[in-house]
């Protein structure tokens, strides 16, 4: 189990990264990455601290901590800058806060991030066609989300993704105890998209994929 969407408490989340990692250790995760929230006021605070409690977590754990970092209402015309800080920062996976129908994320976010070269693009809402056919050129995921709310168009997200060939994503977007997936509840995330179980695994081949390129980049 890979979940590359999650928050502690160095943004909106309710755990320490001991305890967030312990947490899906005990579920099994083969590796996690905190992605807390950020815009160029937090960048160079998150990141270093990230990147320093993963090398003294993974140590002891059989859970990989990855650091990242969730690009978050920023304005469009920002993100490639800080999509490049972010890396050199040493964020290893960089999410873009996608364009969700349940917050006012400004338009032209998605193409942003997209042309960005983030990672992941998160929640993206009701992303278009011309938007996904681009994200599958350049390798970046459309997430499928389990949060209430970002979930809401995890059906649209995972067809325009299966007509273009975009990869996928399943994240919790996890912000507390009780928000990590299960396996069986990763799962449902993908097949209440309306996808196949054989497609499902598929996507879990792909998010190892991406975290073994990532981590060996950087290792």
């Amino acid at each position: 189990m890979i979940d590359l969407h999650t928050h502690s408490l160095f943004s909106d989340g309710a755990l320490v990264p001991a305890e967030h990692l312990r947490r899906v250790e005990v579920l099994g995760y083969s590796s996690v990455a905190i992605t807390d929230h950020a815009d160029s006021s937090n960048l160079d605070f998150i990141i270093p601290r990230i990147v320093r409690v993963a090398a003294d977590l993974n140590r002891y754990s059989r859970t990989r901590l990855i650091p990242g970092i969730e690009l978050t209402h920023v304005p469009p015309a920002m993100f490639a800058e800080l999509t490049r800080r972010a890396r050199k920062l040493g964020a290893e996976i960089v999410v873009g806060h996608g364009e969700t129908v349940v917050e006012p994320v400004a338009p032209g976010t998605n193409l942003a991030a997209i042309e960005a070269g983030v990672d992941i693009l998160a929640h993206p809402g009701f992303i278009s066609q011309a938007e996904a056919e681009l994200a599958a050129a350049k390798g970046v995921f459309l997430e499928l989300s389990g949060r209430k709310g970002h979930s809401l168009t995890n059906g649209h997200v995972a067809r325009v993704a299966e007509e273009t060939g975009a990869l996928l994503a399943v994240n919790a977007d996890a912000h507390g105890p009780g928000d990590f997936l299960t396996m069986e509840m990763a799962a449902f995330v993908a097949l209440g998209a309306g996808l196949s179980r054989s497609r499902y695994e598929k996507i879990r081949t792909d998010m190892a994929e991406l975290v073994e390129r990532k981590t060996n980049k950087s290792g």
